[in-house]
């Protein structure tokens, strides 16, 4: 029988969690990324939303793969009844052999948004500004494993449905190599965001090479995880 992406999803959340160092938080971060409230996973679970923050924070016993199991399967099945929009977002990455080491995050918006609205999202200050002033996505991706696994090929399918998109560098320290890989690959994003860099950081010829290609270009160094939550926060 053929597994869906329901099904590899399931697996893939389950797994991490068991094997997690700290299973209440792995369960908080999933949690999260499906945008899925305390109160409504407790609903789900037929238990206190006390349940559900104590084995979040860990005042409870690790749980079991019993109880994983069941936390797993209402997140989904929330997320089923609210239209599946995070299960086929996982689903394509997934499907493109990428891990969560690689995309932190990959979505698509139901309308394009402004640049400016998407840089007050993760507080991004913008060196230059390219051809396009819209997106209507974001992929975030560690940087380093991105440029040592990926072929062009697969660095393209990050994008997603469309280049209509912002593409954020994680773990870099001037912007030299993302840039560079950049050139290889056509089209590109409509915009560029550096993680964890301010202005000053930015390797000289940055902007240089995002005026050539066309791309917005912008830079942040907010917190990791607060930056993701800024992005949960767009439509």
């Amino acid at each position: 029988m053929t597994r869906g992406p329901r099904d590899e999803l399931a697996e893939k959340i389950a797994g991490e969690v068991t094997l997690s160092d700290d299973p209440g938080a792995t369960l908080r971060k999933w949690r999260t990324d499906f945008e899925i409230a305390q109160t409504d996973l407790a609903e789900e679970l037929t238990v206190s939303p006390s349940v559900v923050s104590d084995y979040e924070s860990g005042r409870r016993e690790n749980p079991g793969i019993g109880v994983i199991r069941r936390v797993v399967d209402a997140l989904l099945d929330i997320d089923e009844r609210r239209g599946g929009t995070h299960i086929r977002q996982h689903a394509r990455v997934l499907s493109a052999g990428f891990d969560s080491e690689v995309v932190h995050d990959l979505r698509e918006y139901p309308a394009n948004i402004p640049l400016e609205r998407y840089y007050e999202a993760v507080d991004a200050t913008e060196l230059a500004r390219g051809d396009r002033d819209t997106v209507a996505g974001h992929t975030v991706i560690d940087s380093i494993r991105a440029i040592q696994r990926l072929s062009a090929d697969e660095f393209y399918s990050l994008y997603g449905q469309s280049t209509n998109r912002a593409l954020v560098f994680t773990n870099v320290t001037r912007g030299e190599s993302p840039l560079v890989a950049l050139r290889v690959v056509n089209p590109t994003p409509n915009a560029v965001v550096l993680h964890g860099l301010s202005p000053e950081d930015v390797w000289e010829h940055a902007t240089d090479l995002a005026r050539i290609d066309g791309f917005s270009l912008a830079v942040t160094d907010t917190d990791l995880d607060a930056m993701l939550d800024g992005l949960r926060q767009l439509p």
